[in-house]
């Protein structure tokens, strides 16, 4: 994320505020696909996702004057959405894992060669996530995928940083075990 983006995201969040609607659409519109894919990812349901999207910024919008600015807003984002999941997944028995909705939005940049590449490897790679403890994945989901400085996820997740230090080393070194064994070498088409 560029510093203007970041600044622009705090001058969104005084807007919000203050009552601005199109501020709150231009940050939806900057935020919910990440939003999405995080609290997918977390609860393995698109509908759960999709209700976590309405719960996330409905927060926002009612809770935007409290917002500290100690943070990026996408780390405030994520930070909620992160417990929202958790509470909906305590609320929810009958937890059942679902990879295929994340993996459904496709990168439209590649040739088709290439997606049938990547969606292979992919594949592989969500199979070896799902190998790791849901502590390794969360942060490895939060390091990778939604590109978290260490300083970040630890806030995010309320651990110490060396903790999520000690749990990115052991996720890497487990993940590399897994994708080894399911004949997967390093690099990415």
């Amino acid at each position: 994320m560029s510093v203007n983006q970041a600044a622009s995201d705090e001058v969104l969040i005084a807007r919000i505020a203050q009552g601005d609607r199109l501020a709150m659409q231009v940050l939806y519109g900057r935020h919910h696909v990440r939003v999405y894919r995080f609290g997918l990812r977390l609860v393995r349901d698109e509908q759960a996702a999709e209700d976590l999207i309405s719960e996330v910024f409905l927060d926002v919008w009612r809770q935007a004057g409290k917002f500290e600015g100690r943070s990026a807003v996408s780390t405030w984002l994520l930070a909620i959405t992160r417990f929202k999941a958790l509470s909906a997944l305590r609320r929810r028995k009958d937890f059942e894992l679902d990879e295929d909705a994340a993996n459904a939005i496709e990168d439209s940049s590649d040739n088709p060669e290439t997606v049938v590449q990547k969606k292979d490897t992919s594949e592989a790679l969500r199979e070896c996530l799902t190998g790791l403890t849901p502590e390794h994945r969360e942060i490895v989901d939060l390091v990778y995928y939604h590109e978290k400085s260490v300083e970040e996820v630890a806030e995010i997740v309320g651990i110490p940083e060396n903790t999520v230090k000690t749990r990115l080393f052991y996720a890497r070194k487990k993940l590399a075990e897994l994708l080894k064994a399911a004949g997967i070498e390093r690099g990415w088409p």
